[in-house]
């Protein structure tokens, strides 16, 4: 899961939770866009923390020098 969609997770899940008056039988749409919310967010910290290592990794780049040696 990338960042972006993280986050539209998160946006989609508040307009479900607070925006949406709507009620159905069965299914309750506050506490699915209160799920979305939570799995955003979830996504959105493992995005990051993904993200933050492979960063670190390439950071880490070795450089190797041949030696020559003269006789």
């Amino acid at each position: 899961m990338t960042i972006g969609s993280s986050i539209f997770l998160i946006a989609v899940g508040a307009i479900l939770r607070w925006a949406v008056t709507t009620t159905a039988k069965g299914f309750n749409i506050q506490t699915a866009g209160l799920i979305l919310i939570i799995v955003g967010i979830i996504g959105l910290i493992l995005s990051i923390w993904y993200t933050f290592i492979w960063s670190r990794r390439a950071d880490r780049t070795v450089v190797r020098q041949e030696r020559t040696e003269r006789y």
